[in-house]
C-alpha cells in the first residue's frame, strides 16, 4: 500500500476497462501528477472472447491473460476486492487476498467490476454447471471433456457411458455457440485416437430461450449458423430453457430429458453485486448509471463504464445503451482514461460515441460468422480468418500478440494436443493419498461383520 501524497486515482477492476484505462492514465499524465491504484481479485487481466478457443485447445491459457503487474508497471496492483466506499470520506475499504482488511484513501474513482454469470435458482445448476467467463473455467471445461471421453472409453456400462458422452451447453449467444463449436471440434478430432469412441457415440445440444441463436447477428446469419451447427449433428433447441438438471439429468422445458455429465452454463450476464455496496446511482438491472462522458450519475470524480456500468449510446439514439461487449469496452477506457486526466486538470469532459463495428463469431476450426460495418455479410473460412486478425490484434500487450499468433502457427503444422489434465484441479490428493494412515486387511475385513453384529444388537 501507498503512503504517497500524491492524489490517488484508484481504479476498481483489472478486466477490459480496468486495464486500459489504467493503461492511458498512466501515458497521459505527467510523472508524479498522481497515483494509480488498481485493485482486483485476480492479478491478471483475460481475454473473455478466447475463452472458447482455450476450452477448445487452440489457444494456451497462459496466452489469454495478461498479468496486471507486467502490463502497468507504473501503477500500484493490489490483490484483492474493494468492498465498501464511504463517499463523504473518500475512503475505499480493501479486503486484501490475506489479511485484515484496510481503508485506502481515494481522490479519484474508476469503477469497473465488469459482470458476472447470470444465474436463475434451478435445482442442480450450482452442483452440476460449468460457467465460462473465466480462464479457469474453460480450462476445466477442456479438461473435463477429455476426462468423460477417457471415461466413456474405459467403461462397459452403457448409461454411464452415454451419459460421458453427451454435452449440454445453456445460452446460444456468442458465449455459449462459440463454446460448443469448439469443443465438438475438439471432441472430434480427439475420437480418432480412442478405439470405442466415436463423433456418432457423442451428443451435443444448445438450448436457448430466445427465438433464434446469435442474435447480435441478425436472423439470416443466425439462421445460417444454426444450419452449419445442426450439419455437425449439433442438436439445437430454441424457445426453451432448462428446469432442472439435478445428478445431470437434464430436463427441458419442451418436455425433452437427457442424463449429461457435462452442463455449461453461458445464458447471460449481469453488472457484479458488489456494486450494490459503492453507494452509487443503479440502473433498473443493476448497473452504474453514468451520463455520456462515463461520469457517474451526480459524481464529479467518479467514472465507470463496460459490463458494469450503463452507458447512453449516442451512436445508436435516444434511449439505446451500449451492450456489454469488448469493443465497447476497449474504446470507453480510452475515453474514461482522457477524462480523468481532463477532470484530475480541470478541462471539459468529451462524450463517448461510437459506432459499432460489426461483430465476429469463431465455429470452430476454419469455421465462422462475421458481420462488418452492419452491412457486409462472411461465412466460412473469411469469417474465420477474421474473427482470428481482429481479436488477435486486439489481446492486450505485444508479448501476447506474438504467443497467440505463434500458438495459430504452429497449429498449421502440428495436430491438436489431446491430453486432458483433469487432476489439475486436486493438486493435493496425490500426497493425501500417500500419506493417509493405512489400515490392515484383515481389519478392513472385519469392520462390516462387525457392524452388523452391533446393529443386530
Amino acid at each position: 500500500m501507498s503512503t504517497t501524497e500524491r492524489p490517488r486515482i484508484l481504479i476498481v477492476g483489472g478486466g477490459y476497462v480496468g486495464l486500459y484505462a489504467a493503461m492511458r492514465i498512466l501515458k497521459k499524465m505527467r510523472y508524479g501528477e498522481a497515483t494509480v491504484t488498481v485493485v482486483d481479485p485476480r492479478s491478471y487481466m483475460t481475454y473473455l472472447p478466447f475463452l472458447p478457443e482455450a476450452a477448445g485447445g487452440n489457444v494456451a491459457p497462459r496466452n489469454l491473460v495478461a498479468p496486471l503487474r507486467t502490463a502497468l508497471k507504473n501503477a500500484e496492483v493490489l490483490t484483492g476486492a474493494v468492498t465498501g466506499v464511504d463517499h463523504e470520506r473518500k475512503i475505499a475499504t480493501i479486503q486484501p487476498a490475506a489479511g485484515d482488511s484496510y481503508e485506502l484513501p481515494f481522490d479519484y474513482l474508476v469503477v469497473a467490476t465488469g459482470s458476472v454469470s447470470r444465474t436463475f435458482p434451478i435445482p442442480g445448476l450450482a452442483e452440476n454447471g460449468i460457467g465460462m467467463k473465466t480462464v479457469e473455467e474453460a480450462i476445466a471445461l477442456r479438461n473435463h471433456v477429455m476426462a468423460q471421453l477417457d471415461k466413456a472409453e474405459s467403461t462397459t456400462d452403457e448409461a454411464i457411458r452415454r451419459k460421458a458422452l453427451t454435452f449440454v451447453i445453456i445460452g446460444g449467444g456468442f458465449a455459449g455457440v462459440e463454446t460448443i463449436a469448439e469443443i465438438e471440434d475438439m471432441a472430434r478430432d480427439a475420437s480418432k485416437i480412442y478405439k470405442t469412441v466415436s463423433r456418432d457415440d457423442m451428443r451435443f445440444v444448445v438450448v436457448e430461450a430466445a427465438n433464434r441463436i446469435l442474435p447480435e447477428m441478425g436472423p439470416d446469419l443466425g439462421l445460417w449458423t444454426k444450419e452449419k451447427l445442426e450439419e455437425r449433428n449439433i442438436e439445437v433447441y430454441i424457445e426453451t430453457s432448462m428446469d432442472s438438471c439435478v445428478d445431470g439429468h437434464v430436463v427441458l422445458k419442451n418436455g425433452m430429458e437427457m442424463d449429461a455429465s457435462t452442463i455449461v452454463w453461458t445464458a447471460g450476464v449481469k453488472p457484479n453485486p458488489v456494486l450494490a455496496q459503492f453507494g452509487l446511482p443503479l440502473g433498473p438491472r443493476g448497473h452504474v448509471d453514468t451520463a455520456p462522458t462515463l461520469q457517474v450519475q451526480g459524481f464529479d470524480y467518479v467514472w465507470a463504464a463496460g459490463d458494469n456500468a450503463q452507458v447512453p449510446d449516442l451512436a445508436a439514439g435516444e434511449g439505446a445503451w451500449c451492450p456489454p461487449n469488448a469493443q465497447h469496452a476497449v474504446r470507453q477506457a480510452a475515453v474514461l482514461g482522457d477524462n480523468v486526466i481532463s477532470g484530475m486538470r480541470g478541462f471539459p469532459q468529451q462524450e463517448y460515441k461510437h459506432k459499432n463495428l460489426g461483430a465476429v463469431a469463431g465455429l470452430g476450426l476454419h469455421k465462422g460468422v462475421a458481420i462488418l460495418f452492419g452491412k457486409y455479410k462472411l461465412k466460412g473460412r473469411p469469417a474465420w480468418w477474421f474473427h482470428r486478425l481482429y481479436h488477435g490484434a486486439m489481446v492486450p500487450t505485444f508479448n501476447r500478440k506474438v504467443r497467440v499468433f505463434t500458438d495459430w502457427t504452429l497449429a498449421m503444422f502440428l495436430k491438436r494436443e489431446m491430453v486432458g489434465l483433469s487432476q489439475m484441479e486436486k493438486p493435493y490428493q496425490p500426497i493425501q493419498e500417500v500419506t493417509a494412515p493405512t489400515k490392515p486387511a484383515a481389519v478392513e475385513a472385519a469392520k462390516p461383520a462387525a457392524d452388523k453384529e452391533l446393529a443386530s444388537k
